[in-house]
């Protein structure tokens, strides 16, 4: 099973500037957090983000702070643990509004049933073994489709990030690396944006 842009969802969490010096491999993973960013803006996937206590462990790290604000991300900030508890399984499946009025009065795209969810949520962050793992878990108890993008993901320990992975692929959970969501969100090199995905990568 590949993954589908069109089916996909992106939550990157808690890349706080006071948590990441203390993570292993900070710079490259959260040099990957934007590479997904941006990938996801080139083929429109929506984008989320969560930041932990932030009155204690501020935003995100500038740089990727910066991303997330041209990538238009919606940021959920949280004290729970799993950011599912905070809400963010309706931000991920919102209700859908019927439109109002006399419906032969509706243009036919209002007219239509509503598009299917994006059921795939593809997620990374830290720390492995806590925010993103019990995020993870309540999103497959929620029934959606859990891809956790390993080199995007960090813990104080290589031993509490591992353990992390281990456990989650145990739960049905798909582990992947950025650069294999972005060459199946695109799937061909004649995708329109092959060339800019390749400047991201290489």
């Amino acid at each position: 099973m590949l993954l589908d842009a069109q089916e996909c969802q992106l939550v990157l969490m808690d890349y706080q500037v006071r948590l990441m010096p203390a993570m292993l491999e900070a710079d490259a993973v959260v040099a990957n957090a934007m590479r997904l960013a941006q990938l996801a803006a080139l083929v429109q996937v929506p984008v989320f983000a969560t930041e932990q206590n932030p009155s204690r462990l501020g935003p995100a790290v500038p740089a990727l702070h910066a991303v997330l604000q041209q990538v238009r991300a919606k940021i959920l900030s949280k004290m729970q643990f799993s950011a599912v508890e905070e809400g963010l399984g309706e931000w991920l499946r919102p209700e859908h509004q019927a439109p109002q009025g006399n419906a032969r009065s509706l243009p036919k795209h209002l007219q239509k049933p509503p598009a299917a969810q994006r059921q795939s949520i593809v997620l990374a962050g830290c720390e492995a073994h806590i925010c993103m793992l019990q995020t993870a878990l309540d999103l497959l108890e929620d029934e959606f489709e859990v891809w956790v993008v390993t080199d995007a993901c960090t813990a104080r320990t290589e031993r509490n990030r591992d353990a992390a992975f281990d456990r989650l692929a145990g739960c049905g959970v798909e582990l992947v690396t950025t650069e294999m969501v972005a060459y199946e969100w695109l799937r061909s090199a004649e995708h329109p944006a092959f060339k800019a995905m390749l400047g991201l990568v290489k």
